[in-house]
């Protein structure tokens, strides 16, 4: 069984989930893992000094769980796809399965990082995340000054940190139309299912 781990990260409401999601409905025997559902219980969550919940770090994340599913379905794409009734359609043994990881720290994960076959990142301009943060509504709700004085600092030191630690990464346009960056990645993510495909029926 061939296997590809695509990776998408950016930056908060730059649109990594839209395209995640869209990808995982396009690309056969795909499955989507997102790091957003890994966030710990709010009560573990550390405050800094000006009071504002860490969440934008690792440590709010439970990552062991995360990679123990990432790792399961690396052993068995298929029964994991069938566990969770992802994946109802029979597949074959020449079939190639696609892992699509989504998360705005997932390249800043050295354990995970090192998973991805291909790496994409999501960027806006600060004003547009700005007020497309401020639509939405989270739980528990930003307080104020959230975004200017946490969410982007913290956004500016991970983005930091991931260009140091992580090579390799292609550097999407947010603000391009949605299906614009879903044709981008998803022919790459195609042209490595055909080039797998193939290496597999000449072995």
């Amino acid at each position: 069984m061939k296997t590809l781990v695509v990776g998408v990260g950016g930056m908060t409401n730059g649109g990594k989930s839209t395209l995640s999601k869209s990808l995982h409905q396009l690309i056969p025997n795909s499955c989507l893992i997102a790091q957003d559902s890994y966030f710990k219980e709010d009560s573990v969550v550390p405050v800094d000094n000006n009071g504002f919940k860490q969440y934008d770090m690792l440590s709010a994340l439970h990552m062991d769980t995360m990679m123990s599913e990432v790792h399961s379905w690396q052993r068995d794409p298929e029964s994991f796809l069938r566990q969770r009734d992802l994946n109802p359609e029979a597949t074959t043994p020449t079939d190639v399965c696609v892992l699509i990881v989504e998360g705005f720290l997932i390249f800043n994960h050295r354990p995970l990082n090192d998973l991805f076959d291909k790496r994409f990142f999501l960027e806006i301009p600060y004003d547009v995340c700005k007020r497309r943060r401020s639509s939405r509504v989270y739980t528990p709700p930003d307080p104020p000054g959230y975004f200017d004085r946490y969410v982007w600092p913290m956004y500016l030191k991970n983005r930091r940190e991931m260009e140091s630690m992580v090579s390799g990464i292609v550097i999407l346009d947010g603000l391009k139309p949605k299906d614009e960056l879903l044709d981008a990645v998803c022919e790459y993510v195609c042209q490595e299912i055909d080039r797998l495909g193939e290496k597999d029926r000449k072995s």
